[in-house]
């Protein structure tokens, strides 16, 4: 795949994402990950987000947070950037992520956000974000497995591990 990366650029893809009919509904692709170091721990999330050939970069983390939360995150940062709803097909290597938005949440929201086990679901909070996010967008979701030399993931998985550095080194709000 031929990219062209924006990082140093004056114009952002999510830019150029902007000056688009909003009724388009580009086809989009992204890559997500997140990393915490100790679980609870400082955590960060990374994503790449692609469109036609040009690639953006977007990152952030927490001081106190989890694995789940920051995988997470990372979709939510992915769709929250967007500036029109948009068709999105989102790899990541969270089975937690994919299952709950592809196969727990419709059980989650019918029995009042309570597992099977008759439980409260975790990360509640995130779940509902998740869930009015894909609403405005088209969202089809995938799995890679992790740290398996799969490049874009790999990619996104630099991108959260230097923001827990950030974290760390109090370089983020």
């Amino acid at each position: 795949m031929m990219v062209t990366t924006l990082q140093h650029e004056t114009q952002s893809l999510i830019d150029i994402l902007k000056t688009l009919p909003p009724a388009l509904k580009p086809r989009l692709e992204a890559y997500t990950d997140g990393a915490c170091s100790g679980n609870p721990g400082p955590g960060g999330w990374g994503a790449v987000l692609y469109y036609q050939g040009l690639e953006q970069d977007l990152s952030g983390g927490e001081p106190l947070t989890t694995n789940n939360r920051m995988e997470m995150r990372a979709a939510i940062g992915i769709l929250e950037a967007l500036p029109h709803p948009a068709q999105v097909e989102i790899y990541t290597d969270s089975q937690y992520l994919r299952d709950g938005i592809t196969r727990w949440m419709i059980n989650w929201k019918k029995n009042g956000w309570m597992t099977s086990d008759k439980k409260p679901v975790k990360n509640k909070d995130l779940w509902l974000q998740l869930d009015a996010l894909t609403t405005k967008h088209q969202v089809i979701w995938h799995w890679v497995k992790g740290h398996s030399g799969h490049p874009q993931n790999e990619h996104a998985d630099a991108l959260a591990r230097n923001a827990i550095i950030a974290q760390q080194m109090g370089m983020m709000k």
